[in-house]
């Protein structure tokens, strides 16, 4: 299954439409989330966390893959998104909840210095580890200035993406994942160790051996 929150019209003409949803056996396999200009973390998280949230409880992956494109930052020089860094961060911090095994990748994002920013705060997310806003001394440092911080701040750029339009979206897309047969669930549960398996073996044996005894006694 793929899930693609993305800026919706020009960039791509043609592609990521609310309606390209799979094909044959794939129908619904593919959930596209268009935006438009100017979204922020609250409308963004209004979005993302209850349809990842429909995704992992219908499909039940095994693995998820993350991009963690940074063009959707506020201030990239292609991006027209307005989320902040724990914004951005916050998506991977959701996803790690559900304890599936996950895996990071990078993407877009054409402000430098914001990506690094980014993706160096999203690793301490993956590792339960809370980055220090203020940057260490280091050959690069200059590049951060006047503040030398991990977290920037947003801009004051209209968000283009009401709250009807984002309910619309988001009853679109609950209701496609609504048709998706669940996954069946496995309760999870310890495996015995070696040592326990061989001393069942030998239980078995020793039961085995007590059966044959009473059956060689019957008439």
């Amino acid at each position: 299954m793929t899930v693609s929150f993305h800026k919706f019209g020009e960039y791509f003409p043609g592609t990521g439409h609310i309606l390209d949803d799979g094909y044959g056996k794939g129908k619904y396999y593919a959930v596209n989330v268009p935006l438009n200009d100017g979204i922020d973390d609250e409308s963004y998280h209004y979005l993302f966390k209850p349809i990842i949230a429909k995704v992992m409880e219908v499909f039940n992956p095994d693995a998820v893959v993350l991009q963690c494109g940074a063009d959707s930052l506020s201030g990239d020089r292609l991006g027209c998104f307005n989320l902040s860094v724990k914004g951005h961060a916050e998506c991977v911090r959701y996803l790690r909840s559900f304890n599936v095994p996950l895996m990071l990748l990078g993407g877009g994002g054409y402000t430098l210095r914001n990506v690094a920013r980014c993706w160096c705060y999203e690793t301490g997310v993956a590792l339960h580890v809370e980055v220090n806003d203020k940057m260490p001394d280091h050959e690069y440092l200059g590049y951060y200035g006047p503040d030398y911080n991990i977290h920037v701040a947003t801009s004051n750029m209209e968000n283009k993406n009401s709250r009807k339009s984002l309910d619309d979206i988001k009853a679109k897309i609950l209701d496609n994942l609504s048709k998706l047969q669940h996954a069946p669930s496995v309760q999870f549960q310890e495996w015995p160790t070696d040592m326990e398996l061989d001393e069942e073996d030998e239980n078995q044996e020793e039961t085995n051996e007590d059966l044959n005894s009473d059956t060689d006694k019957l008439p």
